[in-house]
């Protein structure tokens, strides 16, 4: 049996899912040469990020499972990265993200000491981390166990 396109595998997952939930919304697939990103448009979307974005990020999994990506088809190149937003939830996100990571950041370097930020999942974790990669006077490392693992800014050499 051929496995559906990664397209039409995320559109399938998130109708059933806004139909599970009983929400008004419509479903956006874009597909490039990299990403397959499914949208939720619709108002009241609380329900589907969920608190701290653990359903966003749960279906966005899914996905990724039903879309078989990271997996290559017999015939074609590795299958597209999958991401799911609502609403523009992904880019509000990472807007907070980078302005804890540059106040963290800030913070180690006038008290030069680590700053621990609070837990946040794997994604979130990358995504600070290659944020602060390139700002040259601190360094950034993972600390915990999940659910409660979370990133500490340090100063260079501290």
């Amino acid at each position: 049996m051929k496995q559906p396109a990664p397209e039409e595998a995320v559109r399938d997952l998130l109708d059933r899912v806004i139909a599970a939930l009983g929400l008004d919304a419509t479903v956006e697939v874009v597909l490039d040469e990299e990403t397959c990103t499914g949208v939720v448009h619709g108002e009241e979307l609380g329900l589907f990020i969920g608190r701290h974005g653990q359903t966003i990020d749960a279906v966005q999994h899914l996905a990724q499972r039903v879309a078989g990506t990271r997996a290559t088809d017999a015939a074609g190149p590795p299958r597209p990265r999958i991401v799911i937003d609502a609403e523009g939830y992904r880019e509000r996100r990472e807007t907070m993200l980078h302005r804890q990571a540059d106040q963290a950041a800030d913070d180690a370097l006038r008290y030069a000491r680590p700053v621990a930020l609070d837990a946040m999942t794997a994604s979130e974790r990358r995504l600070v981390h290659e944020y602060l990669r390139d700002r040259g006077e601190v360094q950034t490392y993972s600390e915990g166990d999940e659910p409660d693992r979370h990133l500490v800014v340090a100063p260079l050499g501290a």
